[in-house]
């Protein structure tokens, strides 16, 4: 995500996002009437008619009409503004359709590229020497947070976040990391059992080209002992639900990550992680839909606050979409000492588009592609994902979901002495350990 100056324009498909009303939302004839009236589409692909709903990438790629059933909304192959005029005639009364919006491009929400340095002036000659006077006593500084530090057993974020201390594990939650996929050949992962599945046009598998969907995979629910070095994953013992909805340059389109939104509700998850999104300040109506859907439905997002800020240089920038939707959880990103990351972004004044929470982003410790295997990273897009696993040890402790695993989360955040627009609630924690 790119900063400074205002944000361009979000890239988008050609295609749109229509928005039902919930009255006809899980209703097919009514949805199929209402796309046959929209656009003339008589070829409709519906989540539910799939097993799990799980949709291929070709579905995602092709389909003239893709129904989410579970969200209420549906893709089609139309220009918005082919779809205006049909949609004033059939909403004159109380129509189906809550609004249409184009669909847009995501990305994996990295750390931007450093500008190169500038090159070094020429020294100045040496000024003489003064002659010699008493010294002055050096200014004392403030005391600062002595900070955390990855160790032999834990990442320092696992530190940070209390997970060192805790005992629960994940048990019996189910946790989506909805980025580019996962290395399944992965030491650290053999033989776990991985739901997963790919909603990327020519991907058939959810192998991981890139690294960062393995990244936040292993953050969330990494297993309890690695096969080497240190523990970094949170929820060690929550079932992992992986949706490859980025391709392998971090790229994805709407269709494809509310496919795996749908998939993961449709397969009960009680959270999903997503470290994607678009520079965009502007609340979208299609996340904020699925967002409200997703928690009366017991599921919990956590979304990537970005990475446009640039506060060197004074700009703090935005939550954008989808963090900025107010169903969505918008993560902050802290540094060793809980200090805010340069990058991370700051709140929106728009509705929804404050931070909730901050986590740590860091120099952030965990898995990695083959033969690499692990890897130090840094961004907002590594803090979500410790979020996403805090929240499944806070919903197998607590037995909360949705809404109330959100409040869980913000009422045991540690507070932080930095304004609220930067980091939320605090920085979110761990439940204390059970009592014998």
């Amino acid at each position: 995500m790119a900063t400074g100056g205002p944000p361009p324009d979000p890239q988008t498909t050609g295609r749109s996002v229509v928005v039902f009303s919930d009255a006809v939302r899980g209703d097919g004839t009514a949805i199929a009437e209402a796309l046959r009236s929209l656009a003339e589409i008589t070829t409709v692909v519906r989540t539910s008619e799939i097993d799990g709903g799980a949709l291929s990438g070709e579905h995602v790629a092709n389909a003239e009409a893709l129904v989410f059933d579970a969200l209420g909304l549906a893709v089609v192959a139309r220009e918005p503004g082919e779809l205006s005029d049909s949609l004033a005639r059939m909403n004159a009364s109380d129509g189906p359709i809550l609004t249409i919006e184009p669909e847009r491009v995501m990305h994996a929400i990295k750390i931007p590229e450093p500008e190169p340095p500038e090159p070094e002036p020429e020294p100045e000659p040496p000024e003489p020497e003064p002659e010699p006077s008493e010294p002055e006593p050096e200014p004392s500084e403030p005391e600062q947070e002595p900070g955390f530090a990855d160790d032999e057993a834990f990442t320092w974020g696992l530190r940070a976040t209390a997970v060192d201390a805790t005992t629960a594990t994940g048990e019996g939650i189910k946790i989506a990391v909805l980025d580019t996929g996962i290395d399944l050949s992965h030491p650290d992962f053999e033989g776990r059992t991985i739901t997963s599945q790919s909603f990327v046009e020519g991907a058939t598998t959810v192998a991981d080209g890139q690294g960062h969907g393995t990244h936040c995979a292993g953050t969330s629910a990494g297993p309890a002992e690695p096969g080497e070095g240190r523990r970094y994953g949170v929820a060690t013992a929550a079932a992992l639900f992986v949706g490859k909805v980025l391709d392998d340059n971090g790229a994805g389109v709407d269709a494809g990550i509310l496919a795996g939104i749908d998939w993961a509700i449709t397969n009960g998850c009680h959270v999903i992680s997503m470290s994607l999104g678009a520079n965009d300040p502007a609340v979208s109506t299609t996340y904020e839909t699925v967002g409200r859907r997703a928690l009366e439905a017991g599921c919990l997002i956590v979304a990537a606050a970005g990475n446009n800020a640039d506060r060197e240089s004074g700009d703090l920038g935005f939550v954008g979409v989808p963090a900025n939707s107010p169903s969505i959880m918008a993560i902050a990103a802290l540094d060793s000492r809980l200090r805010v990351a340069s990058f991370s972004a700051a709140s929106n004044p728009v509705e929804g588009g404050s931070i909730d929470v901050a986590a740590p982003g860091v120099d952030v410790y965990s898995t990695w592609r083959m033969p690499q295997r692990y890897d130090t990273i840094s961004g907002t897009s590594m803090a979500t994902p410790h979020v996403a696993g805090l929240a499944a040890l806070w919903s197998q402790t607590a037995g909360a979901t949705g809404q109330a695993l959100w409040t869980k989360l913000t009422e045991a955040a540690r507070s932080l002495e930095l304004p609220a627009t930067d980091v939320g609630a605090g920085l979110a924690q761990a439940p204390p350990p059970a009592s014998d």
